[in-house]
């Protein structure tokens, strides 16, 4: 289900802002871009976390939705208009983001070859986070800003312990969803010294698993969406049928884990600490 509010999520675009003053440009430099725009909630996320507030062109339509973004605060203020080839032929951008950006819908109305993109695919590992840092950082002209996000983050991370120690869990999602290896969150298990139920299972990079091969399986821990804590519909319902509250759960915001990016320091820590506690 996460991979299919991705999917839904890199679909809309919301561009926009007003033009800041150019500054001269020194021969022999790369030029620093000065409107850019995010056509994706990752990258959204991605250019808050790296680049000038006045560098901002625009930002998708989710960028300000906590349930989505985990940099939802930073957003506000920022430039957020509706998905429209007219609104991101008027936005006037000189580098355009996106998972991907160069086949984006909003472009192809356009002469996408005009304009300046970078492509990046969905980051399911920390490794590709770091990868994805430096080529945004860079891009936009802040390559040191994104080598010291990355050291800040090495350094919060190695003081997160493998409290998991071996444990098996299961990340089961609304409708019976589970997911598999080769995810964000099964890099965020291992770093938090857990075991994948779904590897053990030997499911795919998502699938679904009944209730009843749930509560067969008895993993030692459930991650669940931190919003899945009430029942708001039949999919949430199930996860919260009594043959599985003898589990121990492990809740964290869909935010922190929709996109690889910053909050997966967040994410890494939140899981080690409540494995820590209930364990």
């Amino acid at each position: 289900m996460r991979h299919l509010l991705h999917l839904a999520a890199i679909a809309l675009l919301g561009v926009g802002a007003s033009a800041s003053p150019t500054p001269p440009h020194v021969p022999g430099t790369p030029v620093r871009p000065q409107r850019v725009v995010s056509l994706n909630l990752c990258t959204d996320q991605l250019l808050l976390a790296l680049a000038d507030r006045e560098q901002i062109a625009g930002l998708t339509s989710f960028a300000r939705d906590p349930e989505m973004s985990a940099a939802a605060a930073k957003a506000q203020g920022v430039p957020v208009l509706k998905a429209s080839s007219e609104q991101l032929f008027a936005a006037k951008p000189d580098l355009i983001l996106g998972m991907p950006a160069s086949s984006h819908a909003m472009l192809q109305p356009l002469n996408a070859r005009s304009y300046r993109t970078i492509d990046l695919d969905y980051a399911e590992s920390y490794a590709a986070i770091l990868a994805q840092i430096r080529t945004v950082a860079a891009a936009i002209g802040h390559p040191a800003r994104g080598e010291a996000l990355i050291r800040r983050m090495e350094t919060e991370l190695a003081r997160i312990p493998a409290a998991g120690r071996g444990k098996v869990a299961a990340y089961y999602q609304r409708r019976g969803y589970l997911t598999g290896t080769g995810t964000l969150i099964d890099d965020l298990m291992r770093r938090a010294g857990l075991t994948n139920l779904a590897a053990k299972l030997g499911k795919p990079s998502l699938s679904q698993v009944s209730l009843e091969e749930m509560v067969a399986a008895q993993p030692d821990f459930l991650i669940v969406e931190s919003a899945t804590a009430r029942v708001a519909d039949q999919g949430t319902e199930m996860l919260h049928h009594p043959a599985l509250r003898r589990i121990p759960r492990i809740a964290i915001p869909q935010a922190w884990t929709v996109c690889g990016g910053p909050a997966y320091v967040l994410a890494a820590r939140s899981i080690a600490e409540q494995a820590a506690r209930r364990r």
